[in-house]
């Protein structure tokens, strides 16, 4: 095909950006042909900006139905993502879904099965694997440079939001709108980055604090530690009520130790490892010799439309996927196992029990103070993360 037309349901704050950066041909070989939504505001407002050129549709059936589309980007609140990624596969088309693959791993597994059946290209919005820094980390990792890994920190608290971002939708920071707080709202990127470079863990203890600094509902404040098949271990702390916050992730293995920190990757490696060191070294005090390196690294951070241009390229040409749909599992796996184990006061072991995790989520929903009507939720999207 020499384009590929492209459908969006929910055109909220974020599939407004998506759907602006198809018109203005950000993305090559792809075309906006329909978009979806339940707000009759909001298929106006298409109206409006893209003519009659971009047909509109106010249910997901008559959408899928059309085949105006031969791909289907889902910009829908995160409860929504799995049965709209299989309802969208199972029709027979491409498929890239908006970050976190859900809320609940158990619903997320049937969406993956779905995929690993189907020939279309399944992909997730995991635009942070476009930055050049990670990418260089990732390399470094998978080359052995840095050795095995032995512990890996990330402090992430520069996500500070005030009350009023909650209060701009009763939706926002709520069990049964956002399923989560900063761990499903804004951590997801750092889940997946923390994983896709390091490993999954094997398990996990959290700590958390639901409401702490804002008046919300879900969690607004965690520490969580983690233990690896290898013996490493791991710490991600984050929040949205501290200011200023800090964004740094360092990692460490047996031949030195990576900061990414204010955009730079910076190396102290060690000439020779420490196991070997120490095998050698006979004196009372001493340690490897160290170089502090500055990595170079190159590439343009893409972001979104990167992600949408591979999502095309893996269409169009076979290429591989930066951020396969099938792989957003794993990101939620984590934030899954910090919830039940804070929920639970315990160590959870990966994997965890999903039934349980199900039922004590199911709890916080019937007790949320969000209730959403009928089709509400569904394609229901006011503004970005």
């Amino acid at each position: 095909m020499d384009k590929v037309r492209i459908g969006i349901i929910g055109i909220g704050g974020m599939g407004t950006n998506q759907a602006n950066n198809l018109i203005a041909d950000k993305v090559p070989n792809a075309e906006l042909t329909a978009v979806c939504d339940i707000r009759t505001e909001r298929l106006d407002w298409a109206k409006e900006n893209f003519g009659d050129k971009v047909k509109r549709f106010n249910n997901t059936e008559s959408f899928f139905e059309s085949k105006a589309f031969d791909a289907v980007m889902v910009v829908t609140p995160h409860y929504d993502h799995p049965a709209l990624a299989i309802q969208s596969l199972n029709a027979g088309y491409h498929t890239l879904i908006e970050k976190p693959a859900g809320v609940y791993t158990k619903a997320v597994r049937e969406m993956n099965e779905v995929a690993s059946k189907c020939d279309k290209v399944f992909a997730i919005m995991y635009n942070q694997r476009t930055n050049p820094l990670y990418g260089k980390l990732k390399n470094l990792i998978d080359s052995g440079e840095l050795g095995e890994i032995r512990r890996t920190n990330w402090i992430i608290t520069n996500w500070y939001r005030p009350q009023s971002y909650y209060d701009s939708g009763g939706w926002r920071a709520t069990w049964s709108g956002e399923g989560g707080g900063v761990l499903l709202n804004q951590d997801p990127h750092q889940l997946d980055l923390w994983q896709w470079m390091c490993g999954m863990p094997k398990r996990v203890r959290s700590f958390m604090s639901f409401g702490k600094y804002r008046d919300i509902e879900v969690e607004d404040d965690v520490t969580a530690y983690v233990e690896y098949e290898n013996g490493a271990t791991g710490v991600f702390v984050t929040t949205t009520g501290e200011a200023p916050g800090t964004n740094r992730l360092e990692v460490t293995g047996d031949r030195g130790k990576i900061v990414v920190e204010d955009d730079k990757l910076t190396f102290w490696r060690l000439r020779e490892s420490e196991p070997e060191f120490n095998e050698r070294f006979k004196g009372g005090f001493g340690s490897p010799e160290c170089w502090k390196c500055e990595i170079p690294v190159q590439g343009d951070n893409s972001q979104h439309i990167g992600i949408m241009k591979n999502w095309i390229e893996a269409i169009q040409n076979d290429v591989k996927l930066i951020a396969p749909g099938i792989e957003g599992i794993n990101g939620l796996t984590i934030s899954n196992a910090m919830h039940l184990s804070a929920w639970t006061d315990d160590w959870v072991n990966i994997p965890f029990n999903e039934d349980l995790f199900y039922e004590k989520l199911m709890e916080k929903i019937n007790n949320s103070t969000y209730k959403k009507s009928g089709d509400e939720i569904t394609l229901d999207v006011t503004g970005t993360h």
